[in-house]
């Protein structure tokens, strides 16, 4: 009889992921085959929704914008993020002196709030005050600084730069689980060898951590198209400049919630479709991500 309360005591948790997960799903795919007056659910109108997001102007430009935008934000941040990530994990890897204190500072930006690096971020970038530009002006590199956030050319960068900084611990540590997962037999016998540098980076190191990088990468590519907090904290909700930060979540926020780009109120009906729209990318390019890493592995 005592063991049967043992399986209860995971029901909170699964109703909070029913509550606050599977129903808002759901809740998106109904709510996107109807027409809305504010908040208050009209007709039935089929797919007239995904319609107007691909093919009615302004809605289908700037739907393509942001989703040009979330792919620009993946691959940036792959480079800069996970790049510096596995450069930083290695040198761990290596086991230098004071690892465990490079670890802790590594990953102590993740444990403030996204909010509030947004905040700090948006205060050192100000052009006028900021303290970038004032370091680069004290070094005599003054015609560098320039109106980061304020420049279409700069403005996304700069937030995905910080987001990488902001994130770089938690890659660094997933990563550095991989290099301590390759048995240390291996390597050696390939140095025996006379497989160095690069060159046991290449063929040695990288495809016996697959599954770390595989981790990274999807975490990497789910964050990039959710990219959402970093970017308000930032640069609010309209995208500025120019809807240069303009994210699919940043514009799904401000088409549900914050007014339509037409500027006629709420559209909850054509929000929840492009809430949809972003599940399926996420969902099905993730798939299709793992189904080809496990392909991969199954052939060697």
């Amino acid at each position: 009889m005592k063991r049967s309360w043992i399986h209860l005591f995971p029901v909170p948790a699964l109703a909070f992921y029913v509550l606050f997960i599977v129903y808002p799903i759901f809740a998106a795919f109904g709510y996107s085959f109807f027409d809305w007056q504010g908040l208050k659910r009209g007709a039935f109108i089929g797919l007239d929704n995904f319609v107007t997001l691909f093919t009615v102007e302004p809605f289908n430009d700037l739907f393509w914008n942001a989703l040009k935008n979330n792919v620009f934000y993946f691959v940036l941040e792959m480079i800069a993020q996970n790049g510096i990530a596995f450069v930083l994990a290695y040198i761990l890897y290596t086991k230098i002196k004071g690892a465990q204190w490079f670890k802790i500072a590594f990953f102590l930006p993740r444990l403030l709030s996204v909010i509030v690096v947004g905040f700090l971020w948006k205060l050192i970038l100000n052009p006028n005050f900021g303290v970038l530009n004032v370091v680069l002006k004290k070094a005599g590199l003054g015609e560098w600084a320039q109106p980061w956030l304020g420049d279409p050319s700069t403005a996304l960068v700069s937030i995905i730069l910080v987001n990488s900084w902001f994130g770089i611990g938690f890659a660094v540590l997933i990563l550095l689980a991989g290099l301590q997962g390759i048995p240390n037999e291996i390597v050696e016998a390939a140095k025996l060898d006379g497989v160095r540098g690069f060159r046991l980076i290449r063929t040695i190191i990288i495809p016996m951590m697959m599954q770390s990088i595989t981790i990274i990468t999807v975490f990497t590519f789910i964050q990039a198209f959710e990219a959402f907090e970093l970017v308000y904290a930032m640069q609010g909700s309209q995208g500025e400049p120019y809807h240069s930060t303009d994210t699919l979540a940043v514009y799904f926020y401000r088409t549900a919630f914050g007014g339509n780009s037409g500027g006629d109120g709420l559209a909850i009906g054509l929000g929840s479709a492009l809430a949809v729209v972003m599940f399926f990318i996420i969902a099905a390019l993730s798939a299709a991500y793992l189904n080809f890493v496990r392909s991969k592995e199954v052939e060697h």
